[in-house]
């Protein structure tokens, strides 16, 4: 794909030097924000046995919620770093050179990808036969991973990582496309977690299959999100973003966070629920 951009209008050196000074590590998935509201969304859903299950598996956090958890898997490579290493591919998937058609032997052949690392998380959760603590991790890790996969930068390209390599200036400050989506579109409502979830509450019940198999769901979800990425005007044609790209995208991104929410829950309800 060719760049979005006119070659003969660079960044000037200045904007350009402060905005990969912002390119920082947490740049790689929703911001914090966006992860604790999908958890928050979640835990409304959440069946009695799947909640009660919940607190039981994370009753040592220092935060026991699906929100309090939900940054867990972007701060490993901070306070885990071998498992921040092992688990640094499992954030993403990049689909869009392929027409946002998931392939698992071309785009995760190892399973190092969060297609294949929501299903195996998902799995070990579920299993009763493993120890407490493999499945409070693992917990953790699809709280996380749902969130992920409905960030359409997630599921984006590869050549440019996802938007990390697309250099923007987004209301007057240098950042990068992906860093947009990740927090900068939220961001622009300058709301704390409360007050961003009854904005996602009051959004339309999305139309949603009754029931998940992750399994199976999975790849669809990647791709939706993939489908998302590559839409007209998502990469703009102008390196200076404002208020009509908020306004344009923002409710987008609120949509992902709603639909990542309440699948969530779907999830957590079928993993934790009755045997």
């Amino acid at each position: 794909m060719k760049s979005p951009f006119p070659l003969h209008s660079p960044l000037p050196l200045t904007a350009l030097a402060l905005a990969l000074a912002l390119c920082s590590t947490d740049a790689l998935a929703w911001g914090a924000q966006g992860h604790r509201l999908v958890g928050r969304v979640a835990e409304s859903r959440l069946t009695p046995t799947a909640r009660a299950e919940v607190d039981r598996l994370l009753a040592s956090e220092a935060d026991p919620t699906l929100a309090g958890v939900a940054p867990w898997a972007d701060q490993l490579r901070a306070t885990d770093r071998d498992l921040g290493k092992r688990s640094a591919g499992w954030h993403y998937v990049n689909i869009a050179e392929d027409n946002c058609v998931y392939q698992a032997a071309k785009h995760c052949p190892d399973g190092n990808c969060v297609v294949e690392a929501l299903k195996d998380q998902t799995r070990i959760l579920s299993d009763r036969r493993n120890s407490d603590a493999e499945r409070a991790q693992a917990l953790k890790f699809v709280v996380h991973l749902v969130g992920d996969i409905h960030q359409p930068m997630h599921a984006g390209f590869g050549h440019d990582k996802g938007g990390n390599e697309v250099q923007v200036q987004f209301n007057g400050r240098g950042s990068n496309l992906h860093s947009v989506w990740d927090s900068g579109l939220l961001n622009t409502r300058g709301l704390d977690d409360t007050g961003y979830l009854t904005v996602l509450q009051a959004l339309p019940q999305p139309a949603l299959a009754r029931r998940v198999d992750v399994r199976k769901d999975a790849e669809a979800w990647a791709e939706s999100s993939c489908r998302i990425a590559v839409e007209k005007g998502v990469y703009p044609t102008s390196r200076k973003l404002g208020d009509d790209y908020t306004d344009r995208y923002r409710p987008v991104a609120e949509s992902e966070l709603r639909i990542a929410g309440e699948r969530l829950a779907q999830v957590l309800n079928r993993a934790l629920g009755p045997r």
